[in-house]
């Protein structure tokens, strides 16, 4: 990345600015960019031992903009951005006018395509992978390139931001200083039951993410295995729909029973000791 990058606020309008080498981009819509300051752009090093890297750049669970500068700063002079859903990506990119390359890679993208990007980062190309939403690689696609990545002595560099998991934690109520995170909860019934026992003495709080259309059947199993623990449901995180529910297990259930459950959901379980 160049050392070039600047953001400012203009003193008349709080419009923020994203300022390259390439020109200025306003991150506000509507504004017409002015021109930039002579490049001062380092050029980089494209011989055969320098490699590129591989940003791990997070992206906003659903409000825009929920984006960190140094993640614009990234996407912006990436050579190429790697999305697990195109159309969403496109959508944070138009909304910040940002022209990078993109390409597609989700859950089963081919070996070729994994590949095809370990060969252009090992020319010298700067890849940002992002997901749907979120951190990549955390219950995202993304583990497999990084790994790769590694093995292959590319530098790997995490750009922090939006997780769903750490955002719903720090709002639950539940204790924060030890969790574990599950990730997504099994479809079938029986090693879903299998999970909740293997974590039935955990003194900490538990975390999983889950499909609504699972939902209800999901609590029915934590409360036959878990019993009536404390637990929070957070749904749709940073968007116009966000909602925190929170009590007894079959407090929630019969709060859910006859509602169509929509939209992005992080369970919450309490300790053991809690219950």
């Amino acid at each position: 990345m160049t050392p070039d990058t600047r953001f400012s606020i203009s003193d008349k309008t709080g419009t923020l600015h994203l300022r390259t080498a390439s020109g200025s981009r306003y991150l506000s819509p509507g504004i017409v960019p002015t021109k930039a300051p002579p490049s001062t752009k380092m050029k980089k090093n494209h011989s055969a031992t320098a490699s590129g890297t591989l940003y791990l750049v997070a992206t906003p669970l659903g409000n825009l903009e929920d984006i960190t500068l140094r993640a614009l700063k990234i996407l912006t002079e990436a050579d190429l951005i790697a999305a697990e859903d195109t159309r969403k990506a496109k959508r944070l990119l138009n909304h910040y006018q940002i022209k990078t390359p993109l390409t597609s890679y989700f859950e089963h993208t081919s070996f070729k395509k994994t590949q095809s990007l370990l060969s252009q980062m090992k020319q010298g190309k700067d890849i940002a992978l992002i997901s749907e939403a979120g951190t990549p690689s955390i219950s995202d696609p993304g583990y497999t390139l990084t790994k790769c990545a590694i093995e292959n002595g590319i530098h790997v560099i995490p750009i922090p931001g939006a997780s769903a998991l750490i955002a719903a934690l720090s709002a639950s109520g539940l204790p924060t200083h030890s969790f574990i995170f599950e990730g997504f909860i099994p479809r079938k019934q029986g090693k879903r039951k299998n999970l909740f026992l293997s974590l039935h003495d955990q003194p900490r709080t538990l975390i999983f993410y889950e499909s609504p259309r699972r939902l209800l059947a999901t609590l029915k199993d934590l409360f036959e295995v878990l019993g009536d623990r404390h637990i929070v449901i957070a749904r749709e995180l940073t968007k116009v729909f966000e909602e925190m529910i929170r009590g007894k297990t079959s407090e929630v259930i019969a709060q859910l029973e006859d509602k169509t459950i929509k939209g992005e959901i992080t369970l919450l379980v309490a300790k053991a000791s809690s219950s």
